[in-house]
């Protein structure tokens, strides 16, 4: 569950965007799954941009239900939602239907009730649309930002569970925090374009 003294996200860098992820545990996963290839902003202002064309706040059952196509062009319209509609409406929807199939739902529960850190990296790992490093990556999002901390989670989160590092969107408090991050990612992909040219 998540704290009530937990400060407003503010991956979005946009008030309405970041108080909807602030307040809606599925809008946050919805951002987490939509944030690849594609900035970073705007993966997470996705889930509000949704909500504002459908005109209400989709849950879970809602997004699983949805006919496909549909979901497809709502994603498409201009200002496209993310640069791969038809892929990520589609992973959107799957990561949905699994929240109906194993959660009854229910976002939160997903985190709520995992006792060790192993458990709940396994519960997010489970997700469609995570894969390893993007399960650790949201798992130090909840130990750092929301106060979702069950035994080992730092251990869990690998090298984004570290305190104060600026490895990823579980460091992004605000825009300081944001280009320490891309700087940091740039760093890492500028070191790896040098090992491929040795």
């Amino acid at each position: 569950m998540t704290p009530a003294a937990s400060p407003p996200i503010r991956l979005a860098q946009e008030p309405d965007a970041d108080e909807l992820l602030s307040r809606s545990p599925l809008a946050l996963l919805v951002g987490m799954v939509l944030d690849q290839q594609f900035p970073l902003e705007r993966a997470f202002a996705g889930p509000w941009v949704l909500a504002q064309r459908v005109g209400r706040e989709l849950s879970a059952e809602e997004i699983a239900a949805y006919d496909p196509e549909e979901l497809v062009a709502v994603f498409a319209k201009p200002p496209v939602i993310h640069r791969f509609p038809s892929s990520m409406a589609a992973r959107v929807q799957q990561m949905c239907a699994h929240l109906v199939e194993h959660h009854g739902g229910d976002a939160t529960s997903v985190w709520t009730g995992a006792k060790t850190g192993a458990e709940l990296l396994a519960r997010v790992r489970a997700l469609p649309g995570f894969g390893e490093q993007k399960a650790k990556i949201f798992v130090a999002l909840l130990g750092k930002q929301l106060g979702v901390r069950p035994r080992g989670w730092r251990v869990a989160a690998g090298i984004y569970g570290e305190d104060k590092s600026r490895r990823s969107v579980a460091d992004i408090t605000g825009p300081e925090s944001l280009l320490e991050v891309r700087a940091y990612k740039k760093s890492v992909k500028d070191a790896d374009k040098a090992r491929a040219r040795q």
